[in-house]
């Protein structure tokens, strides 16, 4: 326990009063430095798992689709610069605070609030369940191997986690929020103990499941770290402050990996997650607030802010459908019957930059047809009460996790599908449709 809440930083579990520290309005709507860097940090999970993608045909002729990275020295060290689902969780808490204190200043209930995040984050990630369900029946159907079906399903669903878990922090803003307004302390410090506490019992009854209790202390205090970010408590910390932090949780993440309390891998410390994401998240936080000020400035230009504007306007449809497009193009490689190096070799190193090209203009081209929907964001939406929104919510989780345990079962998928659909009309009737 002592380790972790070292490194929180000390604005952020300050003890605050009974209402926000900064009016809503009084901050602008939006930050263009969080909003590149969630672009970017977006950008990075599409090449992860372009990475990820190991495709090749055996000696008799049989098509390999595997992770290529499994097995590979190098990639521990290379998640320390892949592992941003921390700093995606803080950014997503900033913007989440920002959306709901807005909402609430307007009139908006809590069940106002989470019925459109349950329809802001799956519309576009219906479709793409849909689309994999055809994909997947078709396979079968075409006679294609059944570990390749299920290994294509598998691995086309793996992302889906990120969605079920922050439909569900998502569906808890509007009760963490009055928790950070009101006990902004007991409230990190309680999620702290959680996360501790957890990976505690974990290792010593060597039970991986309890572990899964993390998929809320872990995420939620990183999404509460967010809140504190966005209602300026961390402005006060200065350039060394920062850097201490950084420096600190740093020294942290190296005491919890030399000492084997947790894997160097920071992606294997995902399934279930760890305190060290938390540690991480801390720095990552650090390094961002130092150079935010550098960061608007970068993006100020009129280009790299349509970009910016671009991408975040799409991001849950680039997210559910780029795995989608990665195991599609695969299939065309094995398909095309042309020679496919062994991943790893060097001819395999060789073709990433025209792999990773390859892959960033199909993602382009689908999201801009597919993408259209998330990038309306409609402002008309159905009022919601609180129960409806919590049954949506329950509806759209239950989706996501039966993909996540039978994904590579086609059936899987649809009922899947079912299940999202299901969310969206409680969420919304017309306004939840897709049609």
């Amino acid at each position: 326990m002592a380790l972790l809440t070292s490194v929180l930083p000390v604005a952020a579990v300050a003890p605050a009063p009974s209402a926000p520290a900064t009016p809503a309005g009084a901050r602008p709507a939006r930050d263009t430095a969080v909003d590149a860097v969630r672009a970017l940090l977006l950008g990075v999970v599409v090449l992860l798992h372009a990475l990820m993608a190991g495709v090749s045909v055996a000696a008799d002729g049989s098509p390999i689709l595997r992770n290529a990275m499994e097995g590979w020295d190098g990639f521990a060290p290379l998640t320390w610069i892949l592992q941003i689902m921390p700093l995606f969780f803080v950014l997503g808490g900033f913007a989440s605070y920002t959306q709901w204190t807005r909402q609430r200043a307007k009139g908006a209930t809590a069940g106002d609030y989470v019925a459109g995040r349950v329809r802001r984050l799956l519309i576009p990630a219906v479709g793409a369940i849909i689309a994999a369900a055809v994909l997947l029946a078709a396979l079968v159907v075409a006679g294609v191997p059944a570990d390749v079906v299920a290994t294509a399903g598998f691995r086309i669903g793996q992302p889906f986690w990120f969605l079920g878990v922050y439909l569900g922090c998502s569906a808890l803003v509007p009760v963490m929020v009055r928790l950070h307004e009101r006990h902004r302390a007991l409230t990190f410090a309680a999620l702290a103990a959680g996360v501790v506490a957890v990976d505690i019992v974990r290792g010593a009854t060597g039970v991986t499941a309890i572990g899964l209790l993390n998929m809320a202390f872990v995420w939620l205090l990183l999404q509460q770290l967010g809140f504190a970010v966005a209602d300026g408590s961390l402005d006060r910390l200065r350039r060394g402050a920062l850097l201490a932090v950084t420096g600190a949780a740093a020294g942290t993440a190296a005491v919890l990996i030399l000492t084997g309390a947790v894997p160097a891998d920071l992606i294997a410390a995902l399934n279930p997650p760890m305190a060290i994401l938390v540690v991480v998240g801390v720095a990552q936080t650090a390094v961002f607030l130092a150079l935010r000020p550098r960061l608007r400035a970068a993006v100020a230009g009129p280009r790299t802010a349509a970009v910016v504007s671009w991408v975040n306007g799409r991001a849950m449809t680039i997210y559910s459908w780029h795995m989608l497009v990665v195991i599609a193009l695969a299939g065309i490689l094995l398909l095309a019957h042309v020679g496919l190096p062994a991943p790893l070799t060097s001819a395999w190193w060789a073709s990433r930059p025209l792999w990773f090209a390859a892959v960033l203009v199909a993602v382009a081209l689908v999201v801009a047809v597919t993408g259209r929907r998330e990038a309306a964001r409609e402002s008309a939406a159905a009022r919601a009460g609180r129960m409806r929104a919590t049954g949506a919510t329950l509806t759209g989780v239950a989706g996501v996790l039966t993909i996540l345990v039978g994904g590579s079962s086609p059936s899987a998928w649809v009922v899947g599908a079912v299940l999202v659909l299901g969310a969206l009309r409680l969420a919304g009737g017309r306004a939840g449709r897709l049609a």
